[in-house]
């Protein structure tokens, strides 16, 4: 038998970056594990993270993530980590080489979605981004508008 697939649940769901869907139009996305240490997979699971500013970065065949702040654990006392460093992800060869090809062309950026634990290990969902023109985003916004107003019609009848 087959195994499901697995989708992110809003239980399992440990933070999301709603700014980049704003900001960005994401055309593909990749789940990637964090190679992440004691200290902050604890933070992680207590939520304690922002994705706002982080990006990823190919260098030398490997994939880092960027920019990402995990807060420093409570307890974590002499043992604790740098809330800013550069985390490694995990990700296959292939998809590597395709996300390095995809940064070279001018206006892509490879940017992190949300972040979520799977069978006890933290996954974040990346994903290959254009930025958006602030007419993009008023075009977008108004779209959104529009197709609440057609649900609230909808649901009356």
């Amino acid at each position: 038998m087959a195994r499901k697939k697995h989708q992110p649940t809003e239980k399992n769901v440990m933070a999301t970056n709603r700014k980049a869907r704003h900001d960005y139009f994401i055309s593909d996305t990749y789940e990637a594990g964090i190679s992440l240490t004691g200290t902050e997979i604890k933070s992680v699971r207590a939520r304690r993270m922002n994705l706002k500013d982080g990006f990823v970065q190919i260098r030398n065949g490997q994939a880092y993530l960027m920019n990402v702040h995990i807060s420093e654990y409570a307890q974590g006392n002499q043992f604790n980590h740098d809330p800013l460093r550069n985390r490694k992800l995990l990700l296959h060869k292939k998809e590597i080489k395709k996300l390095g090809e995809a940064t070279l062309t001018k206006g892509i950026t490879i940017v992190p979605l949300k972040v979520y634990l799977k069978h006890g290990y933290a996954k974040v969902l990346i994903g290959v981004a254009k930025g958006k023109r602030e007419y993009d985003k008023r075009e977008t916004i108004k779209q959104r508008d529009t197709q609440r107003q057609i649900d609230r019609v909808m649901k009356h009848y």
